[in-house]
């Protein structure tokens, strides 16, 4: 079989958006049985990036597998000091291959040429390879706390990092 073609740190561009809104919806639904609400947030987050967003300060990276869309990472502002890696996506056909921990390295490097001073996103307890990928680059859980949302009793948390 020959070698697979990754490409990481492509910024999104025309139709990708659309992409990332399904490949969530798709996702979630095919490993965690979610409801809808999921990707209800995954389009506001991607609609508000589309509608507002500050190219000096917030970014959006599409991965690709063999040509194909892989896997997605936003960087969005916080606040003037904070930036936010936002969802975080490897399509399970290219996990494995470091994809999802070259894109949380693309969003760190990019939050740290835009000034800001720390990076902290928000995700849900059944996520382990995330959340991996996030202690390995030293990133540190500072709260946890249970919701139902999404059709699931979820256990929330924040990690941070300061660049």
């Amino acid at each position: 079989m020959p070698a697979q073609e990754m490409t990481i740190g492509r910024l999104v561009a025309p139709g990708d958006l659309g992409c990332v809104v399904m490949a969530h919806g798709e996702i979630d639904d095919s490993e965690f049985d979610g409801d809808a609400g999921f990707e209800a947030l995954v389009a506001k987050i991607v609609g508000d990036y589309a509608a507002s967003h500050d190219a000096s300060r917030e970014a959006a990276w599409i991965g690709e597998r063999d040509g194909r869309r892989a896997g997605c990472v936003f960087c969005v502002a916080a606040d003037e000091q904070t930036a936010q890696l936002r969802i975080l996506l490897v399509d399970p056909n290219a996990r494995g291959a470091g994809l999802g921990g070259r894109l949380v390295d693309e969003c760190l490097s990019f939050a740290r040429v835009a000034g800001y001073k720390r990076m902290k996103l928000w995700t849900n307890h059944p996520l382990i390879a995330a959340r991996q990928i996030y202690l390995s680059r030293g990133f540190s859980l500072t709260g946890e706390e249970p919701h139902h949302s999404f059709g699931a009793d979820l256990i929330g948390q924040v990690y941070e990092l300061d660049l």
